[in-house]
């Protein structure tokens, strides 16, 4: 073949074997170029589960509702009237907190006394007695079948409200339980419960409050009820330094016993310190109040200044 042929045959084949090469090299490209235009166009979002709300639905406590519950411990009628058959008392608490709806829904409250103060140290020294698994459990299945949330009561004796409550942390992290403390049971080291009256401080209600929010926004939960009992103004000392959070719901439950003129009177004297952000509380005791006269009923103390939003019956 002539040299002039030859060189032209060689070009064409080397072209046409470069366009082949490259068209090879291409299709990887092309390929996983038309998957992912191909994944991003039918692949649809992770479905999201809605976050669990309080029993009969939403997630914030007030001022939508008003609390009304009955306090108790397992074997011990003396504690209050949620003991012993408890779907029985589940009806009582709904036959006595009718009268207090109208304006708000009812959520009943169950308030397991589950921390209990003692006289005596017990295996850790802290002059207390948690419930066991298996009480706040039987507590939680009958709050659930009456709609009601579940409070767990801590008296904490000589140890602190933050690790006594912890000690609750399973539980915590369920959308229908929250705490009730009484630092009228709270003492120091060298104390004994019963025998003086404890107290707490506005810092260390605020170190609650701050755990409770942290699990609230951990796992996504609706807010936590956090009340602090009080039955004379010294018993909260401090108490702006207790601040909002959004996760909380907090109440100040006035504790005072006797005669209806004497629990407005306290009731008067320890809501003056009420922060704006903290609800108002008010606690009847079937049988201590009945001693001085009739128990109050549900107009007069819904007449109470600041209307009580948590009425708690022992």
């Amino acid at each position: 073949m002539p040299r002039p042929m030859l060189l032209a045959v060689l070009v064409v084949t080397t072209l046409l074997t470069g366009c082949s090469v490259g068209a090879q090299a291409d299709a990887p490209q092309a390929a996983a170029t038309s998957a992912s235009i191909s994944t991003r166009t039918t692949t649809s979002p992770a479905p999201t589960t809605p976050p669990p709300q309080l029993p009969g639905g939403g997630t914030q406590v007030f001022p939508a509702h008003r609390l009304v519950g009955f306090s108790g411990r397992a074997g011990s009628p003396a504690l209050g009237p949620l003991t012993g058959d408890l779907a029985a008392a589940a009806e009582q608490l709904r036959q006595q907190s009718a009268a207090y709806g109208g304006d708000r829904a009812v959520l009943p409250v169950f308030e397991l006394i589950a921390t209990l103060a003692h006289p005596s140290p017990g295996p850790a020294g802290t002059y207390n007695a948690p419930a066991d698994d298996a009480t706040v459990q039987a507590y939680l299945d009958a709050a659930r079948a009456a709609g009601a949330l579940l409070l767990l009561g801590i008296q904490p004796g000589t140890e602190d409200f933050l690790p006594a409550v912890q000690h609750y942390e399973r539980w915590l992290t369920e959308p229908d339980v929250g705490l009730a403390v009484d630092p009228e049971w709270a003492v120091d080291p060298g104390e004994v419960p019963g025998d003086v009256f404890g107290s707490t401080t506005g810092a260390e209600l605020d170190s609650v409050a701050v755990y409770l929010d942290g699990l609230v926004t951990a796992h996504r939960l609706p807010q936590k009820v956090l009340v602090y009992h009080q039955l004379n103004p010294g018993i909260v000392r401090d108490e702006q330094a207790l601040t909002e959070h959004p996760g909380v719901a907090l109440v100040k439950s006035v504790d005072g016993i006797g005669a209806a003129p004497d629990k407005v009177a306290t009731y008067q004297r320890v809501v003056a310190t009420l922060p704006p952000f903290v609800h108002a509380g008010f606690k009847l005791f079937y049988e201590e109040d009945v001693r001085s006269g009739p128990l109050m009923t549900p107009p007069e103390v819904l007449a109470l200044v600041p209307q009580p939003e948590y009425v708690l019956y022992e």
